[in-house]
């Protein structure tokens, strides 16, 4: 058995799956020997369909992909995983015995992550894959801390304002205020402008505004990789000047004066962290501080007493 490297013994093998894509018998066995004794669970396929039906309802963590297969190649099996919201964000490291730098572009065009030469070198393989698995753990950790805070973000394909995944809270507030936004091959056109606009700028970046019946959803970049990735923040902004003046009236803070008027208009705890882009706890303790600056016990009270105080204004 091949002795792992560092990065790869740190990898609970026996959790993760590997897709070989490959229409030759006897690269298929190395591989999958290779794979098997690290301790990976190892699925194959021999042509492009099926690899594209296994990688589907399979769900693997990495897919290790021939270039140049008869029929469906490795290019468009890459392109199809890639356009396909379940298969969308799979490493995908291409196999290929072609040396020239335009096939070696043209793998990466195609959406791959990475290349290996034929033949393949079994330590080599081993490492790529530990690599690529480890950098999409730290990216899963990431989103998962975001949703746990209860943070509107979503990541954009930089080119095609294509949604490459968000959270639940921006998915939220996006359905509830910008329905019909995502079109039905997942981009955001209303982007698509104040993207290019901002390829275009080389000073700081500013929101885009989106007027909606609530106020206005606010989108702010807030970072971009090197792949075309481009993190993006989504809150809305309610009616500014009326939380102006509720924080004035009250001696509220903004975030607490926002919180406010969502009281008024009855949303629960757990609908105004959605919307404002908190976690539920932290609404919690908003609220529980604008009931004690109004002087009152209840939600309900709060709300009466705002809204007579903007009537008479």
């Amino acid at each position: 058995m091949n002795r792992l490297p560092a990065d790869a013994a740190a990898l609970d093998t026996a959790s993760i799956t590997v897709l070989i894509v490959d229409d030759v018998p006897q690269n298929l066995a190395v591989l999958h020997d290779t794979l098997d004794g690290a301790g990976y669970r190892v699925l194959v396929a021999t042509q492009g369909v099926s690899a594209l039906e296994r990688a589907r309802h399979s769900q693997p963590d990495i897919v290790l992909l021939d270039a140049v297969m008869p029929g469906m190649d490795g290019f468009a099996v890459c392109r199809a995983l890639r356009a396909d919201p379940r298969t969308r964000e799979l490493p995908v490291i291409f196999m290929t015995g072609l040396t020239d730098t335009e096939d070696v572009v043209r793998g990466f065009a195609a959406g791959g992550d990475d290349y290996l030469t034929k033949p393949v070198r079994p330590a080599e393989v081993l490492a790529r894959i530990g690599a690529h698995l480890q950098r999409a753990g730290q990216l899963r950790l990431a989103r998962t801390a975001l949703d746990q805070q209860g943070r509107a973000t979503l990541a954009l394909d930089g080119v095609h304002a294509q949604v490459l995944w968000q959270t639940p809270a921006a998915q939220a507030l996006l359905q509830t205020h910008l329905p019909g936004a995502v079109d039905t091959q997942g981009r955001l056109p209303l982007l698509q402008d104040w993207i290019e606009h901002l390829r275009a700028e080389t000073g700081v970046p500013l929101p885009l505004s989106v007027q909606v019946r609530e106020g206005h959803v606010l989108f702010t970049l807030r970072g971009r990789t090197a792949g075309g990735e481009w993190l993006l923040g989504v809150r809305l902004d309610s009616a500014p000047q009326e939380a102006e003046t509720l924080a004035r009236c009250f001696g509220l803070t903004p975030r607490e004066a926002e919180v406010l008027q969502w009281v008024v208009l009855g949303k629960t705890n757990r609908d105004i962290a959605t919307i404002l882009s908190m976690s539920p706890r932290t609404a919690d303790k908003h609220v529980q501080h604008v009931l004690t600056k109004l002087g009152v016990e209840t939600r309900t009270a709060a709300a009466a007493i705002a809204l007579e105080r903007l009537r008479n204004l």
